[in-house]
């Protein structure tokens, strides 16, 4: 039930300070205005209440009315979800351009989820059943790929006393009613959910299985598990915009939440023009039949992009309730600390380093620790993973946000400005990157793929290493004057970086390489550096290994080989014997 809560006073920016209060909680949400601007109380002092505002707040005065529901800042959750555009605090952009214009007026109010479609309902419970909080009640078809189980809300438990049967209903239509100790609870097919607090659980899980997303530096070198967390920084121009894109796309998670957290305008309009377009490999449907999108760009007001974080990621935990593995991808996080320097100095509070506020770790720990992989209430096994970019101000990976950042995370993803100056991309570098989920997800590439891999990829990464060290070297001298043995290591590391690292997102082939592909093409080159150095022992040049056709058709089999010919590249590493064999004889 709505009332007024209490009066403008005072308007700072997206601050909005309020008096004559009569009844206000830490995080509920108000509207601010005739114009029902949507706000969040962010500070309790005295007889006064600070309110974070989401939209534009010019026209507001001091004297004009505050309303509260009584309630915290919620997302609805339910059918229509898939798909779908919204704004940081969950306006479907699509109806506000129909009802709008292209122009978004502040104080617009449109329900998040479509009160009139209608879904067809399966039920999968029966009257008379036990039901607990978490529980799939029935089935609705949302897309053509994704199967939206109904869930009974968290915090509520009892026996199931009517269900509908199968058929036609709109969301505002009851499916169940739950009872217990007297008292009926209403089911429909969506529920709120506040956006502020994790949903449950039944326990958390040590993660075992790589998300594999088809990017060779990343699935081979830099693994993240289902479950975990990356930080993707990179200054300006380095590609982070790509490498996101690529693992929406690519990567084996069943649901993607796209957010774009305060980028420009023109990238998020790319993501929203390009991914209608794309069809998914597995499905041979639209990409957007799995994707879910948040759009709340650079030229947005400045508070919403906290709440647009904390939208994904209610969206996300709750797929992941209904069993799914998902993807929430966050552009960027740096945008949205910004947002809190920005509303901690108009809250006058004591800024610390760079003048972010002294709450920034906690709030990037909040957000992190709400991946992971969980069995849920329904008992299945299922999983959040996130990838968030972090645009550290002239590629600085010492500045707050990502000196914080790798705190809470145990996958880092740094890109090379170098590199991506080069054309080499994804410009994830090796230097400074790392994964710490090695011994969690080599059991699932033994397992599936073969167990010479951890090896094989520990040889490719001592090389890198070594080659680091001969650059200086070679800075100063040149490679003339080395030995062959390690004029050999600068050629294998030379082909590993052409040939396997660098990965074309426009080649219709390069675009994606499955975990099989990359395995064989590590093998490829690792035979080719242990036959060579057999020779080399013998007497043999560099530049006479070099000139081999077994040379070039190992540059060139990222593009040669597709996903049907692997049986000819598994051949591969026997020709490279062969052909160096020919060579010392």
């Amino acid at each position: 039930m709505e009332k007024t809560a209490g009066k403008v006073c005072r308007v700072v920016g997206p601050v909005v300070e309020a008096e004559e209060i009569t009844f206000l909680r830490m995080l509920d949400m108000v509207e601010v205005g005739e114009d029902r601007l949507v706000g969040e109380v962010m500070r309790l002092k005295d007889d006064r209440v600070f309110i974070q505002v989401y939209e534009d707040t010019t026209s507001l005065k001091a004297g004009d009315p505050i309303y509260s529901k009584g309630s915290p800042l919620c997302v609805e959750l339910g059918p229509g979800l898939m798909g779908n555009i919204y704004d940081g605090i969950q306006r479907p952009l699509e109806a506000l351009e129909k009802a709008e214009g292209f122009y978004i007026k502040k104080g617009v109010h449109v329900l998040a989820l479509d009160r009139t479609k209608i879904w067809h309902f399966t039920p999968l419970k029966k009257e008379g059943d036990n039901i607990k909080g978490g529980e799939v009640i029935g089935e609705v078809q949302e897309s053509s790929v994704i199967k939206h189980k109904i869930l009974i809300p968290p915090l509520i438990d009892g026996k199931l006393k009517w269900a509908a049967k199968e058929g036609n209903y709109n969301l505002e239509e009851r499916i169940a009613v739950v009872e217990k100790d007297g008292r009926s609870n209403d089911i429909l097919m969506y529920q709120r959910w506040p956006v502020r607090k994790p949903r449950p659980y039944k326990e958390k899980l040590t993660v075992r299985e790589p998300l594999i997303t088809g990017q060779r530096v990343i699935d081979t070198l830099f693994p993240l598990a289902k479950g975990g967390c990356v930080a993707v920084p990179g200054g300006f121009g380095t590609g982070k915009t790509v490498v996101e894109h690529q693992i929406a796309k690519w990567s084996d998670a069943e649901v993607v939440i796209f957010v774009g957290c305060g980028e420009r305008g023109n990238e998020m309009t790319d993501v929203l023009l390009n991914f209608p377009k794309l069809i998914d490999p597995r499905t041979g449907k639209p990409l957007t039949e799995r994707t879910v999108f948040i759009a709340n760009t650079s030229n947005m007001p400045v508070a919403a992009r906290e709440a647009s974080i904390y939208t994904g990621i209610t969206i996300a935990e709750y797929y992941r309730d209904m069993g799914y593995n998902v993807a929430l991808i966050a552009d960027s996080t740096s945008r949205w600390a910004e947002a809190l320097r920005e509303l901690a100095g108009r809250l006058e509070e004591m800024p610390v380093e760079e003048g972010f506020p002294a709450y920034l770790p906690a709030r990037l720990a909040e957000f992190y620790e709400r991946a992971g992989r969980i069995n849920t209430l329904n008992g299945d096994g299922a999983s959040v993973t996130i990838i968030a970019s972090v645009s550290p101000p002239g590629g600085d990976f010492s500045e707050p946000v990502t000196s914080h950042t790798k705190r809470f995370i145990r996958c880092f993803w740094a890109l090379d400005r170098d590199l991506a100056y080069s054309r080499h991309y994804p410009a994830i570098g090796w230097v400074e990157s790392y994964s710490e989920y090695l011994d969690d997800i080599k059991g699932w590439w033994h397992d599936n793929i073969d167990e010479e891999w951890l090896t094989l990829r520990y040889t490719i990464m001592e090389l890198l290493q070594k080659e680091q060290r001969l650059e200086q070297v070679v800075k100063l001298v040149g490679t003339e004057v080395l030995p062959q043995a390690q004029r050999l290591v600068l050629e294998i590391c030379n082909i590993f970086k052409n040939a396997f690292l660098q990965q074309s997102a426009f080649d219709e082939i390069d675009t994606y390489s499955s975990a099989r592909k990359q395995f064989l093409m590590l093998k490829a080159i690792a035979a080719l550096y242990h036959d060579s150095e057999r020779l080399i022992k013998q007497g043999a040049s560099v530049t006479e290994i070099r000139e081999l056709p077994i040379h070039q058709e190992i540059m060139r089999m990222k593009t040669k080989y597709t996903e049907k010919d692997l049986e000819k590249l598994a051949q591969l590493p026997a020709k490279v014997e062969e052909s160096l064999k020919g060579l010392e004889a």
